[in-house]
């Protein structure tokens, strides 16, 4: 059975399979500074998380992942790769893009309107986050806790 698949897939986009045995998941190429990919990434994690965690867990899951495929086609101007994978007790999404630079994580400007804010929040609502660097690029990942308050 397919998760997270839409009937609107385009070239270039993936979905995986979850073979009986293995944890929920989907793992998605997101194309070149193609920001559509941010809602429609929103909604197939949305569909992953139906019935997951404690309630307000999977909107956090969301925003968050929105901040990090945002990052990625944004400030790369590259493709990238989004990975959810659900265990009964924890999400762990992952975002790879294929730029070895390093995201910074700055305060906000109030001057800067909505930019400067994806990792702050990344670091104010994941259980745990960070950049794993790559041969080529890097990824950039959270992990929630299902039952966390």
């Amino acid at each position: 059975m397919a998760i997270g698949a839409s009937s609107a897939q385009t070239a270039g986009e993936e979905t995986d399979t979850t073979e009986r045995g293995h944890p929920p998941q989907f793992r998605r190429r997101l194309g070149r500074s193609d920001l559509r990919a941010v809602p429609e990434a929103r909604r197939e994690l949305r569909e992953l998380l139906r019935h997951w965690g404690r309630p307000g867990r999977s909107e956090i899951a969301e925003l968050l992942t929105s901040e990090l495929v945002t990052n990625a086609l944004v400030h790369t101007d590259r493709e990238a790769v989004l990975t959810a994978v659900v265990e009964p007790s924890q999400l762990r999404v992952e975002v790879r893009d294929f730029v070895s630079r390093r995201p910074r994580m700055r305060a906000p400007d109030t001057d800067d309107g909505t930019h400067g804010r994806g990792l702050v929040l990344v670091d104010a609502f994941a259980d745990a986050w960070g950049v794993l660097p790559h041969e080529v690029g890097k990824s950039v990942w959270f992990e929630l806790d299902a039952e966390a308050a």
